[in-house]
């Protein structure tokens, strides 16, 4: 059985308290599980920065999850794959139409590039492991992905779906891709569609598939929907300029999805979800519990937990995502990644952290998780602090990772 030494839990305490001491970081949450129950869970800071009248981070406190919405999405459609509803190779495009012909750009980052229509269909497989080719990065002169259709716009639509669709593909005859579906590999709108497909098929919001089918059953506290009572629990946003911390600012308000529940009509499975961050780690231990053979009541087969930790992508696309180890650790030298049907996949050890095999990702908002199922452990690490890749948040999170490894026993 996993579990902390005693020296070991002492001096997770006391890196836990130099990093609420140093206050280079706003509210925070660490948590660690076994496949057999949580291990250690240290809050920090409070829900509004500097404010102790906003009330402590608690490990109930609610965070906007940003990407870490997307291994849900992902779980979902593979729940639809175990049971026959869905295969890796249906066409998306029998589901969502507007995918049917989408079109690879020359240079996705030039204004009005050329293009060609794509030759090969974009296929649910392709939408979980980001092959696809439908990418973030904006054109020239487009909003990026964390406004436009990651924005108020495309809620008070009739079609919400095909209106998100249209941001998407502006002027274009079809929907923008990076390259050929299957090729390579980028980050991009994939998990929205996956979601989007879940509604197809089930005849049901994402919201209420992922109640029914994920939160109840794993007792998780989250939603689409920033209710008054998530909000009242919510964690807000904060930014750094120039080296200091701020409040919750315009930087923040620009690029935050709709929260208001009256206007929320569509549900994005890349980024759309509030949770406890308890309640996630409750779902990585479920995975875990999978993957040993030792869960009781599985939401997915093991089959489908095991391809969340087996590499899908052709050596061109693997070898476009060897950044993403020193991207989440700069401590860590670049390291073989591949990317699997939800998370990417670490292709060897992370020298006194995590081993080969591991599965890993975050949110755009500091937000950062990992499975480790050969030592026998999944990580939360969270703030509410924007921009991304936060070097203090970096660098705590390289610290608590290394001393997690050396606290424990078995």
């Amino acid at each position: 059985m996993v579990s902390l030494t005693t020296s070991g839990k002492k001096q997770l305490d006391d890196l836990v308290a130099k990093i609420i001491e140093e206050k280079k970081i706003p509210g925070f949450v660490f948590g660690v599980t076994s496949s057999d129950e949580e291990i250690y869970f240290k809050t920090g800071g409070y829900r509004v920065l500097d404010d102790p009248a906003s009330g402590p981070v608690v490990p109930d406190s609610i965070f906007w999850l940003c990407s870490q919405t997307k291994l849900i999405a992902h779980i979902a459609v593979l729940q639809l794959i175990d049971l026959g509803k869905l295969s890796l190779d249906d066409l998306v495009s029998d589901y969502i139409p507007e995918l049917a012909n989408p079109v690879v750009l020359d240079d996705i980052n030039v204004e009005n590039s050329g293009f060609k229509p794509a030759k090969t269909p974009i296929r649910i497989k392709h939408v979980l492991n980001f092959s696809s080719g439908l990418f973030y990065i904006p054109r020239v002169g487009n909003p990026t992905h964390l406004s436009g259709p990651y924005s108020s716009k495309p809620h008070n639509q009739d079609n919400p779906i095909g209106h998100f669709l249209s941001l998407i593909k502006g002027d274009l005859p079809g929907i923008p891709l990076a390259f050929e579906p299957g090729e390579s590999w980028i980050y991009g709108w994939g998990s929205d569609i996956a979601g989007f497909v879940v509604e197809k098929v089930t005849g049901k919001s994402l919201e209420q598939y992922l109640q029914d089918n994920v939160f109840k059953p794993l007792d998780i506290n989250a939603s689409f929907y920033l209710t008054p009572d998530l909000k009242d629990k919510l964690v807000e946003l904060c930014y750094r300029r120039d080296g200091n911390l701020e409040p919750g600012s315009k930087q923040t308000e620009e690029v935050v999805i709709e929260r208001d529940p009256a206007k929320l009509k569509l549900h994005l499975g890349g980024v759309g979800l509030y949770s406890s961050l308890q309640g996630y780690l409750n779902l990585l231990r479920h995975l875990l519990q999978i993957k040993a053979g030792s869960a009781q009541n599985p939401i997915l087969s093991k089959k489908s937990v095991d391809s969340l930790f087996e590499g899908a992508l052709t050596e061109a696309g693997a070898k476009n995502i060897t950044w993403l180890s020193s991207a989440v650790d700069p401590t860590v030298p670049a390291t073989p990644i591949q990317w699997s049907t939800g998370l990417a996949v670490c292709e060897a050890d992370w020298p006194g952290k995590r081993k080969k095999g591991s599965a890993y990702w975050g949110g755009w908002a500091n937000l950062s998780y990992f499975i480790d199922p050969t030592t026998g452990v999944a990580v939360v690490f969270a703030t509410q602090l924007v921009p991304p890749f936060d070097p203090h948040v970096q660098k705590y999170y390289a610290e608590l990772e290394k001393t997690l490894y050396l606290a424990l026993g078995n």
